[in-house]
């Protein structure tokens, strides 16, 4: 082959414009924000192994062209694959899963094993029955199924006659509770009975489309079965505080696509249009507010948050509940912290057990394998 004569001089200036080309614009978009040029970095480190890796994964993070490519690779990934990220997974006809519920649902649980201030869900939950009891408090515990449980034919057309499934590890510890005397409520049980009510339509479905959390359809239908539990045991009084609901519609990007952070991907979908009933007070026309005083508080995770205290407000389980027993309640919130973080808050905010009669514990069902900080004993607060 006849050599070209400098054609080795272009490719290298060319191979070298190409990967000098990467730091140019990175630079260029950092210092109109008054940003040191991140490049800069790799003369104020000393050159170790630790710092070179360190270097390339903020490089990595903070690169606007990886930034760039990633998310439009990612975009046609999920066009051509249906790959939505490490945590989403598309299932039928636009609905989308967590991938750690399906995975709590599919695999087999880990063996049992606790330690000193760790322990299992059982044991967690029966001390901390066993402590409130000690001041005259009732334990309500309501395990929220995953939406995977209750949806699994929008998964896979092989779950069609499915109605709502209930995993080894969750139906076991639904057992013993009951078997130790623990008052819970089975709404997978209420689930069942209330998608055989409901037609294939999806503006009626108990869980969002797009997002790991209830709809407001399916938060009513819980609020109501926690309701006439409540009722049925007659541990507190009736209310006499009267609400009422005020229809808002709102569009929202479900967190399952929030979590793949591209952007292409929300634009293709498009937000879910959903309708909320907010919990407004009929004699000052206000929404609904917790009170510190209130009978009764619950404790729970991202479950508790949704459509409460995000937009529209009031509009969640929390005040669906207080519409169905006519008056206020006390809450402490924390996102996949239901396991063990509310209660360390609980401990820390011992006043708000205060003429408590009742505790209503909230938790998903994925979180009795992946909950934050696990399952500790935690005491309560001094009296």
């Amino acid at each position: 082959m006849k050599r070209v004569p400098g054609i080795e001089m272009v490719g290298s200036i060319g191979f070298v414009a190409l990967i000098s080309s990467v730091a140019l614009i990175q630079a260029g978009a950092e210092l109109p924000r008054g940003e040191r040029p991140q490049v800069l970095e790799l003369f104020t480190r000393a050159p170790t192994v630790a710092n070179l890796r360190a270097y390339e994964t903020d490089l990595e993070e903070a690169s606007v062209v990886n930034q760039t490519l990633r998310s439009w690779i990612q975009y046609a990934q999920f066009v051509v694959l249906g790959d939505a990220g490490e945590k989403a997974l598309v299932g039928r006809d636009g609905w989308v899963f967590y991938k750690p519920a399906l995975q709590y649902l599919t695999e087999r649980p880990p063996l049992k094993t606790s330690d000193a201030g760790r322990a299992q869900p059982l044991e967690a939950i029966l001390a901390f029955r066993d402590q409130l009891a000690a001041q005259g408090i009732h334990l309500l515990a309501v395990p929220v199924p995953n939406k995977e449980s209750v949806y699994p034919e929008m998964l896979t057309r092989r779950a069609d006659q499915q109605e709502v499934i209930v995993c080894r590890q969750t139906r076991q510890l639904l057992e013993e509770l009951r078997a130790s005397g623990v008052e819970v409520v089975d709404l997978f049980e209420t689930f069942r009975r209330a998608k055989q009510q409901r037609g294939s339509d999806d503006s009626d479905a108990l869980y969002l489309v797009q997002d790991t959390h209830w709809s407001p359809a399916g938060l009513a239908v819980a609020a109501r079965a926690v309701a006439e539990h409540i009722s049925e045991r007659a541990w507190i009084r009736p209310g006499a505080l009267q609400y009422q609901q005020k229809p808002v519609r709102l569009e929202r990007i479900g967190d399952l696509l929030e979590m793949a952070r591209v952007p292409q991907i929300e634009r293709h979908m498009g937000p879910e249009r959903i309708l909320c009933m907010q919990v407004i007070r009929r004699d000052t026309g206000t929404p609904y507010q917790d009170a510190p005083d209130a009978e009764i508080l619950i404790l729970g995770d991202s479950f508790l948050r949704v459509f409460q205290r995000d937009e529209p407000q009031a509009a969640g389980f929390i005040a669906q509940l207080a519409h169905q027993l006519g008056q206020p309640l006390t809450s402490i919130v924390n996102d996949g912290g239901a396991s063990t973080l509310v209660r360390q808050e609980l401990y820390r905010r011992g006043e708000l057990l205060a003429n408590k009669k009742l505790v209503i514990w909230e938790f998903v069902e994925r979180d009795l394998r992946f909950g934050t900080e696990g399952w500790q004993i935690v005491p309560l607060p001094p009296q």
